[in-house]
């Protein structure tokens, strides 16, 4: 799995688009093939990212981490 975290922008997940996931007591279902989460704070819509990053000038480095999973 590898997980990315964005250049003054959210962490995202690679994930298989339809891939599904539990938030809230609900499930969903990723419509893309990654999920982003909120780094900064402001997303009205934690823990996922709704771009509030943009608005509000969050500034974070990026990177990556792979994560093997067993």
């Amino acid at each position: 799995m590898r997980i990315r975290l964005r250049e003054n922008g959210p962490l995202v997940i690679d994930l298989p688009e339809g891939s599904r996931y539990r938030l809230g007591g609900g499930e969903r279902v990723l419509e893309r093939a990654k999920l982003a989460l909120c780094r900064c704070g402001h997303s009205e819509d934690k823990p996922l990212c709704d771009g509030s990053h943009k608005r509000v000038g969050f500034v974070a480095a990026g990177g990556e981490l792979e994560v093997e999973l067993q």
